[in-house]
This record gives structure tokens, C-alpha cells and sequence, in this order.
């Protein structure tokens, strides 16, 4: 099989991704300026530093090697820091995604992969989403993704470009054998907090908001495994790659969880009471988020394989124990 370039590859969906690729037969090509990403998570592939967003780079990996797709995850995540600097944001994705559109451009290079988001939809919320659902992004990270999708659907309209944007929910988890796994600095997902906390490394774990109109009044989201959006990532390239349609696909467990869920399950995972603290709600955050995933069902053949909350939060604890086992004891 052919080489890959995956930008972003040195994070945590990247990372699970490019170890997914190598043992379907791919040879994953890495591209990470690493100012989130680690070098270490990014083994299973061939490592190039430098970012997206640097045409010389860009031009310099696709003419030293035969690339024949690109799966991009390359962007700024963190919601709350959006609204602080979205100028950042935006040139980070824009900027990124148009550098790298022209390199694949200049060099033939006509199917990719983008890494979208379940936040790009808007109200109502009280239902799982199809890929129909209408579209209103609460964030700037996530108007940053709509764009993007907006961006490739333009381009496959002018040129041969074949792309599916695959709208990812909330990653969670790691990689079963814990090789792999989420490694944030500062870290913002429920999940490691919640952990972090169990192992000391935190005296609790903030509850941003708990008068949603939901059921314990926490707002309630779609957590899918790591390993199981990767799988997505691979089955979408080989989707494009054997002449499939583009456009927007779920990605999903079709199942919501309230932090609150999330936080028992944790506290049963890990036997550790996990402190909390309840604070006003987060800007840009919806009372539900749930994915209707049949479409990626129907096209690619996927599935999510972990479908318990509790052995989700099993594998990340299993990943996040190991990361402290390894820490300098000060």
C-alpha cells in the first residue's frame, strides 16, 4: 500500500490513527510542528517535524515521497481558548488546511481525510444528529471546522479533489495495549481530569455547569472510543481511495453520557471518591451532543467496537496509571 501523510499525527487522534494505518499495510508519513503533539506517540510512522502551515515543508515531504492521500488532524482544539484568541484559531486551521490544499494541488494529490467535529451542528440538540441536521457551531474552534468543510466542498467542486469530512464526537479512552494514549498540557477533557484527579495529580475536577435542561442537569455527550475513530479514519481512506463518494460523516456511539455518568463510572473504574467542584456552565456548550452514526454504518462498514463507558475510561486509566508510573518522582 501507499504512503499517507497524516498532519497532526504526533497528537492523541493522530496518533492512534497512524499506529491503525501501519498495521493495515500503510506507510503513515507524520507531519507535527509537536507544539501539542509528542514525538514519542508518533513511532509508528515515518516523522517529519514542521507545520502545516509552512509551504518549503510541504513541498519538501511531497517531493521526497510518493504520497497518495493525506488524512489531516492538524488544528487548535481547545474550546475555551477559542473564544480567549480566536485570530489564533482561525489561522491555524485556515491557514493550514489552504497551505496544505495547494501543496496537494501542485503535487496531484486528490483524496483527503479531514478530522472534522460533532460541534459544528447547531440547535436543536434534544435528538441524536444526522449529517442533515442544520449546521450552527457555538465556538469559534468549531466555526473554524465548518469552514473547512465549506473549503472542500468548494475545491471538490472546481477540481478533483475527493474528501470526507468525518465529523468526530468525543474522543475518549487509549489504545487497549496502553501504548498509546491522551496527553494534554493543559489538559481539558473530562475523562483525564477525572483521572488525574483519581491519582492525585489533581484535588478535583471542575463541573462546568449543572442546570442544563437535561436529566441530572449536566450536560450530556457522545463518547466514542480513540481506537475506534482511527478505525473510521482508515475505513474513510479506503473508501476515497476506492473511488467513494465525499462529504460529511458521523462519527459516533449513538450514545450520550451526562458528566455526571461520566463521573460515577470514573469513581467506579478507578474505586477513588474523585473530588468535584460545580462552577457556571462553559461558553459555547450545547445541554446535549449525541451522534446518529448510520450513515458511516451504511457507506464504510464502521462500528465502534467499545460501546461501555466504563471500559473506555478502563483503557485511558489503564494508559494514565502508566504515564504516572513513568513520571520523574520529585
Amino acid at each position: 500500500m501507499g504512503q499517507i501523510l497524516i498532519t497532526g499525527g504526533a497528537g492523541y487522534l493522530g496518533s492512534h490513527t497512524v499506529r491503525r494505518l501501519a498495521a493495515a499495510g500503510y506507510a503513515p508519513v507524520v507531519l507535527d510542528n509537536l507544539s501539542t503533539g509528542h514525538r514519542e506517540l508518533a513511532r509508528f510512522g515515518d516523522f517529519v517535524p514542521g507545520d502545516v502551515r509552512d509551504p518549503v515543508i510541504l513541498d519538501s515531504v511531497f517531493s521526497s515521497r510518493t504520497i497518495d492521500a493525506v488524512i489531516h488532524f492538524a488544528a487548535a482544539t481547545q474550546v475555551d481558548e477559542s473564544f480567549r484568541d480566536p485570530l489564533f484559531f482561525y489561522q491555524n486551521i485556515l491557514h493550514g488546511t489552504m497551505a496544505l490544499l495547494t501543496a496537494m494541488s501542485r503535487h496531484m494529490v486528490d483524496t483527503l481525510v479531514f478530522s472534522s467535529s460533532g460541534a459544528v451542528y447547531g440547535p436543536p440538540f434534544d435528538r441524536p444528529l444526522t449529517e442533515d441536521h442544520p449546521l450552527g457551531p457555538l465556538s469559534p474552534g468549531a466555526r473554524g471546522k465548518r469552514m473547512v468543510e465549506e473549503i472542500l466542498t468548494d475545491m471538490s467542486r472546481a477540481t478533483r479533489l475527493k474528501h470526507i469530512s468525518l465529523r468526530c464526537f468525543n474522543a475518549a479512552g487509549a489504545d487497549p495495549c496502553a501504548e498509546l494514549g491522551e496527553r494534554h498540557c493543559p489538559e481539558h477533557h473530562l475523562i483525564p481530569l477525572l483521572l488525574q484527579t483519581a491519582l492525585g495529580q489533581r484535588g478535583q475536577v471542575d463541573i462546568h455547569g449543572d442546570d442544563y435542561p437535561t436529566p441530572d442537569g449536566t450536560a450530556i455527550r457522545d463518547y466514542v472510543h480513540v481506537d475506534d475513530v482511527a478505525e473510521a479514519h482508515v475505513l474513510a481512506l479506503n473508501h476515497l481511495l476506492r473511488g467513494g463518494d465525499s462529504g460529511p460523516l458521523n462519527i459516533g456511539s449513538g450514545q450520550g453520557h451526562s458528566v455526571r455518568q461520566v463521573l460515577l463510572a470514573a469513581r467506579k473504574v478507578t474505586e477513588h471518591p474523585i473530588p468535584i467542584r460545580t462552577g457556571p456552565r462553559r461558553e459555547g456548550g450545547p445541554p446535549q451532543l449525541v451522534a446518529d452514526a448510520s450513515r458511516a454504518r451504511a457507506l464504510l462498514g464502521w462500528a465502534p467496537r467499545h460501546t461501555d463507558i466504563h471500559d473506555i475510561i478502563a483503557t485511558a486509566w489503564a494508559w494514565h496509571k502508566k504515564e504516572a508510573a513513568a513520571a520523574p518522582q520529585l
